[in-house]
């Protein structure tokens, strides 16, 4: 055989090999999740539930603009296989709009107080479970440790004490709480605090039914959240969010009216620093203290899924323990599990509050999204005008009332 035969052959042999190729008949699944600071971790966790499942191959996807993103793909009914999607107003009006998966059968379950939460928002049916937490945040006070011990103050566990422990850092020369009023939504932690513990349980169902209004049940949330404010630096209406982050890691103020989520952040800034953090008291009854803890992150799939059995798969993989632990540990999160534990030394004082289920969502979560309550409560600080806030905030929500009936 001829050197040129010889190499036809072997390439006509390879070509053959090649045809022949078992094609990847794994199923495929897109993951749509919404952290930036999350695509390694979740790399991550979809490397071990592949290595687990062979037969399955996930895709992550992370949208910088993830609510927007989520709205246009429903509208194309191109809707991803599983969605990590953050547990607020957005996925309750998606969840009220039939959009996604009933969970209510399904065997896996977490934390019963934590689901709460996340069905609050709302669901398609009464009875449904359409999204399944992931992970969840606390929002009240993060501390500094080291001026706390240096000026004789102990976390505070009534309203009373916090109003004592910021007069004594004010005597003390040291700024009791640092603001960031620049970004209006950075209101929104002391506001959502406040809402939980001394406005009027059951507010929102009587506000929807015309039973009462922000004017007659609000005025102590208000009157509250403009002292907390008036507690902080004279320049607050000019500083941002990422502002008070690096002036807080730098010891500038002995609290900070933020959520663990600030954390990372704040821990970015300054290596090494020791925060502590606490529940906002907002009354004079320690034992009725309640944390306003948020789904960071919510599980759920498409009301029907392209591949039920694996998406279901990815899912439980996910709400594993030790997967929700691991998770939990590098996004200085809180898993949403019974007896849940964090080895993060900042969350120790919003743990308690975990394990005893003394939880309230976000009361901003239930107010409809076209009301400015940002701009509102913004204005609020700068005006000190209480009975216009609650004036607007009654108007607004009678005008969104009033289209969703015409």
């Amino acid at each position: 055989m001829t050197r040129t035969a010889l190499l036809l052959l072997t390439g006509a042999l390879l070509l053959a090999a090649c045809g022949t190729r078992p094609a990847d008949t794994r199923v495929t699944l897109e993951f749509f999740q919404f952290k930036p600071e999350a695509i390694e971790t979740f790399d991550r966790i979809i490397e071990g539930f592949e290595a687990a499942h062979p037969g399955i191959r996930v895709v992550q996807n992370h949208s910088p603009t993830a609510e927007s993103a989520i709205r246009a793909r429903l509208v194309k009914d191109d809707v991803p296989d599983v969605m990590a999607l953050n547990g607020n107003g957005v996925f309750g009006e998606l969840a009220r709009a039939g959009v996604f998966y009933d969970f209510s059968t399904a065997a896996v379950r977490v934390y019963p107080p934590v689901q709460r939460i996340l069905d609050d928002l709302g669901t398609h049916r009464q009875g449904e479970r359409n999204g399944l937490p992931f992970a969840s945040n606390g929002s009240g006070v993060i501390y500094n440790k080291d001026l706390f011990r240096r000026h004789g103050v102990r976390p505070p566990a009534t309203w009373s004490e916090l109003v004592a422990a910021a007069r004594t850092f004010e005597a003390a020369g040291v700024t009791p709480f640092y603001a960031t009023l620049a970004d209006a939504w950075t209101v929104l932690p002391a506001f959502n605090a406040l809402a939980a513990n001394a406005a009027p349980p059951g507010f929102f169902e009587r506000r929807e039914a015309g039973r009462t209004s922000f004017a007659a049940a609000y005025p102590p949330v208000a009157g509250k959240l403009r002292e907390l404010f008036g507690h902080s630096q004279r320049d607050r209406h000019s500083r941002t969010y990422e502002d008070g982050n690096l002036a807080f890691a730098q010891g500038k103020a002995a609290m900070y009216l933020q959520g663990s989520f600030a954390l990372p952040a704040i821990a970015a800034a300054r290596p090494g620093f020791d925060p502590g953090t606490f529940a906002l008291p907002a009354t004079d009854d320690p034992g009725g203290t309640r944390l306003v803890s948020g789904v960071d992150v919510a599980l759920t799939l498409p009301r029907e899924p392209e591949h039920p059995r694996e998406a279901m798969a990815f899912i439980e993989h996910l709400l594993r323990p030790e997967v929700m632990n691991a998770y939990a540990r590098e996004q200085r999160a809180v898993p949403p599990l019974e007896n849940a534990t964090s080895p993060d030394p900042a969350l120790a004082g919003l743990m308690p509050y975990f394990t005893r289920g003394r939880l309230s969502g976000y009361a901003d979560h239930h107010i409809p999204l076209t009301i400015p309550l940002e701009q509102l409560l913004q204005q609020f600080l700068i005006d000190g005008d209480q009975a216009r806030l609650l004036r607007e905030l009654d108007e607004e929500w009678d005008k969104v009332a009033a289209r969703s009936t015409s």
